[in-house]
């Protein structure tokens, strides 16, 4: 079962989701804003991606500045916290597969964990070319 952990605002995330779909993927879409998030997930989520919370904390776009997060010291415990109580805070998109856990971005990320690639390019909305089969370095 795939999963992908979605923020349809998002544009990285609208095309990680596009690559998942057009690799055959239908993978359970999780809009995070929505169902929020609980430490044991979180926690889940991070370690199998090999991160800290830190590490997964979105600055860009969020209050993650203004409640002290960006200082030296905070500990795991706070960020998660913060996260729990700002759903916003969470980096995105993560997505999980039977291959692995990874934070895809940039988007072709994805590639790295997916059981298959897409056989053809795959366009964003605007027509730009987000994912390229032939492009051997994606599974980096």
């Amino acid at each position: 079962m795939t999963v992908i952990y979605h923020n349809p605002a998002c544009g990285t995330s609208r095309n990680v989701l596009a690559i998942l779909r057009a690799a055959g993927e239908v993978p359970e879409v999780v809009e995070y804003l929505k169902t929020g998030w609980d430490e044991a997930r979180l926690t889940r989520l991070f370690t199998a991606a090999g991160l800290t919370p830190r590490e997964a904390l979105r600055l860009k776009g969020t209050p993650a500045e203004e409640l002290g997060l960006t200082a030296p010291g905070i500990g795991d415990a706070a960020i998660i916290a913060a996260m729990i109580a700002h759903p916003i805070l969470v980096q995105r998109p993560f997505v999980v597969t039977g291959k692995g856990t990874k934070l895809c971005r940039p988007s072709v990320t994805v590639a790295q964990i997916l059981p298959r690639l897409p056989e053809a390019p795959v366009l964003a909305a605007d027509g730009k070319v987000i994912f390229d089969p032939a492009d051997k370095e994606v599974r980096g």
